[in-house]
């Protein structure tokens, strides 16, 4: 999988959330096309989409498997199972340099907008 990227991102502090501390075993796992600063690149996704994958994980949920989609500036995790939910916006994904450290904030699919940390990148 030659131009993917691993991303684990694991919910960060959202005190307003009932989060204050963040939790680890509550996130995303993603493969993602990845330029030379970090930032997704559009171009080598529409060349392995169906390689870019994300996998929503949290303590109390089954995991759900989806995509990382595009579609003009923006990007979103996509779920083909109805249970899994719909669509999940990523706040200006696109300019977010995707490092161990940043943060990117995801519009959950019950409406819940929450802050994840990037705890790892690693090419694959």
């Amino acid at each position: 999988m030659i131009g993917l990227t691993r991303i684990i991102l694991r919910l960060g502090r959202n005190p307003d959330a009932g989060f204050p501390d963040g939790h680890d075993d509550y996130g995303y796992v993603i493969q993602a096309p990845l330029d030379a600063a970090g930032k997704l690149d559009a171009a080598l996704w529409r060349d392995k989409k169906e390689l870019c994958t994300v996998r929503r994980f949290h303590p109390h949920e089954a995991a759900s498997d989806g995509w990382l989609r595009h579609r003009g500036d923006n990007w979103y995790f996509w779920y083909d199972e109805a249970d899994e939910g719909p669509e999940e916006p990523l706040f200006k994904l696109g300019a977010k340099e995707l490092r161990a450290g940043e943060y990117v904030t995801v519009r959950e699919a019950d409406g819940d907008v929450l802050t994840f940390r990037v705890a790892e990148a690693t090419h694959i």
